[in-house]
């Protein structure tokens, strides 16, 4: 168990100090007073975390003090050594919750995000996989408080999605579903299958934090954007004023169209918080590259492309492949309800990465 640096530890302690000293005295700005509210918010629990360590440290410390000590007294002694084993594992407990407050800080993670469902190969059983996975967190959302809300959606023939793309508003949204970004394979025997035959196919997610105009600033220049009448399934006209929105931002080559306000207006903002975030998610998976080119293993690279996940029908079972987790509850997560055992798995073996990375493991 390698210490903490006594002078890192300090350094919050003050930084905690000063911030709390100049929100008291009610001398901030506005602006000044959201920051530091903000920066407290995430000081707070970290603070705690290194008092209780403190304390841990300081009970263990006296602890084998008084067993090293030969002219203690021997009944004290004898009480000491029986402490030891609880007095360490308080410490370690401590020592290691503060490891994990100390990694460095995904700037994201308590971002909103957008959530965009592709069927992929799989024709319309495809289609209907992408809407159970889009179904599992609309539900996982709501169990967790968030709002979900369409930004744009193509059906299937038979049901399901060919493409769909949604806003999910809350605090922490990004943090607990950024892992989801990857294809995700399905195998079941479709409806239509008379011969009991089962068929795999497949559906891509991709998960990218809401970003706002200070995170990504986008020149008017920049933009070719072309309005068009709305359609529903089919290629029927739904409306008929031209309040659909394509942008085309003509230095990346992104396109994003949105179509389900009957608001111009609000279909043009819904289109540039969506092209924001897909810029900022560019921006973050080149630095994120730069910063990984020497680390070979990463949980979620955000690839879309990567094979991560099999939802099994027959056997009713789900596996993770990133970390070779299989678990037999595929209706429950499927409902959302189980979904965060999966998700813990991956925070925790993130978490033991980047501890390795730090050194710290």
């Amino acid at each position: 168990m390698t210490p903490f640096p006594p002078d890192r530890l300090d350094a919050i302690l003050a930084r905690h100090d000063i911030a709390t000293a100049t929100l008291s005295a009610g001398s901030a700005d506005a602006d000044t007073f959201v920051q530091l509210s903000r920066e407290l918010a995430e000081l707070d629990p970290v603070v705690a975390g290194i008092r209780a360590y403190r304390a841990a440290d300081a009970n263990f410390r006296g602890v084998v003090a008084l067993i090293d000590e030969p002219g203690s007294d021997p009944e004290m002694r004898a009480l000491a050594a029986e402490e030891k084993p609880e007095a360490e594992a308080m410490l370690e407990a401590a020592h290691r919750a503060l490891q994990l407050m100390l990694l460095p800080k995904d700037a994201a993670d308590e971002k909103s995000a957008i959530l965009e469902v592709r069927a992929g190969t799989g024709g319309d059983e495809a289609a209907l996989f992408a809407g159970d996975l889009f179904r599992m967190y609309a539900k996982y959302a709501e169990a967790k408080g968030w709002k979900v809300e369409v930004i744009s959606e193509s059906e299937g023939t038979v049901g399901g999605y060919r493409e769909i793309v949604a806003e999910v508003k809350g605090r922490g949204v990004f943090a607990r579903l950024k892992f989801e970004s990857g294809a995700h394979r399905v195998q079941r025997v479709p409806e239509t299958e008379t011969q009991g035959r089962i068929h795999t196919s497949a559906a891509t997610v991709a998960v990218l934090p809401e970003a706002e105009e200070v995170d990504i600033v986008i020149n008017e220049s920049d933009l070719k954007i072309d309005t068009m009448r709305a359609q529903g399934a089919g290629g029927q006209h739904v409306n008929k004023t031209e309040s659909a929105i394509r942008v085309t931002h003509l230095p990346s080559g992104i396109v994003v169209f949105v179509q389900e306000e009957r608001s111009q207006h609000k279909n043009r903002a819904r289109a540039m918080s969506l092209l924001r975030a897909k810029l900022f998610d560019a921006e973050r998976t080149a630095k994120d590259a730069a910063r990984a080119a020497d680390r070979k293993a990463q949980v979620g690279s955000g690839d879309r492309s990567e094979r991560i996940r099999t939802y099994n029908f027959p056997q009713a079972r789900v596996t993770d492949h990133r970390i070779n987790l299989t678990l037999y509850k595929l209706p429950e997560i499927l409902d959302g309800t189980a979904l965060d055992e999966l998700v813990d798995a991956l925070v925790t073996e993130h978490q033991a990465e980047l501890l390795a990375a730090e050194g710290m493991a």
